[in-house]
């Protein structure tokens, strides 16, 4: 059995911190006092709010590789996350507990990863993979709160202050990246939470921040298989 498809899957999905990180914004000229402060700061106190917060929906799609990925997560600070990835066609659930990540498809997504003997023995099960080794690196940045906001609001280039709008019926200030392009969009009322990241060119696409701080509970399934079991099918 071949596993040569999860780690290009996995690849690819490592990609998506640096293409979410092109900075923008959205807008809004009164509440919280953020539309008045430098691109900088605005930024900063983007980045401290999200910090502070205990959870987040992650929802939207971005171009990675020349290849759209789709992400639908529920983040919870210190806990983990869950959700759907989509990318090449294909969709699979995600849940990651600590240092380790289950990952749930279709029958043709396990043929796809591994080979008509991983779709058998993975068939309406969830496959049980670590998060400490290279591969499989991506997911813990994708499914943890702190990394993903933190990636994303860090490493921009030249930032300038842009419009103010309405980002999901939400006033926000844009604060927009010169040097790599895009978008941030920071509430301009209540706290100034990241609402809204939006690129163009190669890795075009919108990502969006909302239901901060909402309940979520991230459980491990009880049905998984380790990854073990499918090396041991390929003989790796």
């Amino acid at each position: 059995m071949r596993l040569r498809h999860l780690k290009s899957t996995c690849a690819l999905l490592v990609l998506v911190p640096a293409v979410l990180a092109g900075c923008g914004g959205s807008s809004s000229s009164s509440g919280n006092g953020v539309a008045s402060k430098s691109p900088t700061e605005i930024v900063s106190e983007a980045k401290s709010a999200a910090d502070s917060a205990s959870s987040v929906h992650v929802s939207g799609s971005v171009k990675s590789a020349g290849a759209p990925v789709t992400l639908d997560l529920n983040l919870a600070s210190g806990k983990g996350g869950k959700g759907e990835i989509s990318q090449g066609g294909y969709t699979f659930k995600l849940i990651l507990v600590g240092q380790t990540a289950y990952i749930s498809g279709s029958s043709s997504f396990y043929k796809h990863l591994g080979g008509t003997a991983a779709a058998s023995l993975l068939a309406g099960k969830w496959l049980k993979v670590p998060v400490n080794t290279g591969e499989f690196a991506s997911f813990s940045s994708l499914t943890d709160m702190r990394k993903l906001i933190d990636s994303t609001l860090t490493n921009h280039g030249t930032l300038k202050k842009g419009s103010t709008s309405t980002v999901g019926g939400q006033q926000a200030i844009a604060v927009t990246d010169s040097t790599n392009g895009g978008s941030l969009y920071v509430a301009t009322t209540g706290k100034p939470y990241p609402l809204q990241l939006s690129k163009g060119g190669s890795e075009s696409g919108t990502i969006t921040f909302g239901n901060w701080n909402e309940p979520v509970t991230i459980e491990a399934p009880a049905n998984s298989v380790d990854l073990s079991e499918l090396k041991s099918l390929s003989g790796h």
